[in-house]
């Protein structure tokens, strides 16, 4: 027999929004896992007690784009949409069925006259990672490293190309004295101050170089992913400890270097006891080798493959006598000192009558003058320490976890989150957008872990109180 449901619709039930709401659904263990009272320590200074009219609350305001970023809606306006069909959404926002739920652009508008130049995502962000440490769910002793890219809200096509000066290198005042100083060892008199003449112009430090910049987004950098793709991005630089939580994040422009950002990103994570740090091979640096070391913390790099054209001797075949400070071919020929260059590098040279006559001459250089010229960084030493260390046991296993660790945060945060491009312009704008992001998916996973270890005291207490029901059973007839 056929029936018709239609109407169904029409009929008046006597409910609660609560029980529309399953008892394991995500947004019920989220509101168990933490106490979002917080908030209002944290915004307390941007309202006024006495004056203006009442204020949406606060914590209704925070949570609106955290269900934004937890299910990965693409825009504000969407997500205001589906928190007015959805009950789960209203419910966790503390509003009622009728409740009218608050307009796209409130959020935006209390962001730009309250939120805006404040670090309150970053502090938000903070507050869900020290309740998951709390909970002891945390072990920093591992942490891994990597940067994703996020698509800027800009037009390829609409730039400006300017003439800009690249920002000095975190190490760049101590390798310019240890510079100076591994030439006077030498005999060397120390390097002119390559800046000097700009300075006297009324220029900066750093190498003069040209940059597209976008009209649209200032903030986002040009950047390359491989010979196809070029857009205007942010590098998004995120650490995360063995077991996938989300210790620290920075925003930098597309177009800088891994290893250039390294240090804010560092910075951050020097709260934590860290014993050991893995990264690609862009972090393979003698710079970053030297601060990790120097820190008591074991670098753990990948095998970086030698940049050497096909046919020719690879740097590794020339070996390196420490005693006498010299380079041996492979010809059994010495490549002496000759000078230290302004990137740190000891530059060693062969002699060119030994090279003229030598029968792997065409193995060895393509050099006019027939000298070869071997280069060696003066923290070249902290980079051998990072091959003992790969080779270490359990180090190569060690490695191997980016997949499941950071990767996979990357590869969550793009496909669930709405990480892959941002519809918002501005460094200020995206900071908000990624502490939240990183701070939802701290929170979904606290959530579950803390429902599932509930579940399992709720099974435990149970299977007790039956077994001691029976007990008890057992002996009232004995």
């Amino acid at each position: 027999m056929i029936t018709n449901k239609d109407k169904r619709n029409y009929q008046i039930q006597m409910f609660s929004i609560d029980e529309l709401v399953p008892k394991d659904h995500l947004l019920r263990k989220i509101e168990a896992a933490i106490d979002w009272s917080f908030i209002y320590d944290l915004v307390k200074d941007k309202y006024s007690e006495d004056k203006g009219r009442p204020s949406i609350d606060p914590v209704t305001l925070i949570k609106i784009p955290m269900i934004q970023y937890l299910y990965g809606i693409r825009s504000m306006r969407q997500t205001i949409k589906e928190i007015e069909v959805n009950m789960a959404y209203k419910w966790f926002l503390g509003l009622d069925v009728t409740e009218k739920v608050p307009h796209f652009t409130t959020f935006g508008k209390n962001y730009t006259r309250r939120f805006k130049d404040t670090d309150l995502f970053e502090q938000i962000f903070t507050h869900i990672l020290e309740e998951c440490i709390k909970h002891r769910f945390v072990n920093p002793k591992e942490v891994f490293v990597d940067a994703t890219h996020v698509k800027a809200c800009a037009n390829g096509k609409k730039y400006t190309t300017e003439v800009v000066r690249e920002e000095a290198l975190f190490y760049e005042e101590q390798l310019k004295k240890e510079i100076t100083d591994d030439r006077v060892e030498h005999g060397k008199k120390p390097l002119k101050d390559k800046n000097d003449d700009d300075d006297e112009n009324g220029g900066g430090t750093g190498d003069v170089k040209e940059e597209k910049r976008s009209t649209t987004d200032p903030d986002s950098g040009w950047f390359h992913k491989g010979e196809h793709k070029q857009v205007f991005a942010y590098s998004i630089e995120t650490a995360c400890d063995k077991n996938g939580w989300i210790l620290g994040y920075t925003i930098n422009k597309g177009n800088f270097h891994d290893s250039r950002t390294f240090k804010g990103l560092y910075d951050r994570l020097r709260a934590f006891s860290i014993e050991k740090l893995i990264a690609d091979a862009a972090y393979k640096t003698p710079a970053i080798a030297k601060l990790l070391i120097d820190d008591n913390i074991d670098p753990i790099f990948p095998y970086k493959r030698p940049q050497t054209k096909d046919g020719f001797f690879k740097k590794n075949e020339y070996v390196y006598d420490e005693y006498y400070d010299c380079y041996i071919c492979p010809n059994n020929k010495i490549l002496s000192y000759s000078t230290t260059n302004r990137e740190g590098y000891r530059e060693y040279k062969s002699c060119s009558s030994d090279c003229a006559k030598c029968p792997f001459l065409h193995q060895c250089t393509e050099s006019k003058d027939k000298v070869k010229v071997v280069t060696r960084h003066i923290w070249e030493n902290y980079i051998e320490i990072c091959e003992d260390l790969r080779h270490t046991e359990g180090n190569k296993d060690l490695y191997d976890k980016r997949k499941e660790t950071i990767e996979r945060i990357f590869g969550t945060a793009k496909e669930h989150h709405g990480f892959r491009y941002t519809q918002l312009i501005g460094k200020a704008r995206m900071e908000m957008k990624v502490g939240l992001t990183y701070a939802c998916l701290n929170l979904k996973k606290l959530a579950n872990m803390l429902y599932l270890k509930r579940e399992k005291e709720s099974l435990s207490s149970h299977f007790f109180s039956i077994f001691f029901s029976l007990f008890n059973f057992k002996y009232s007839f004995s």
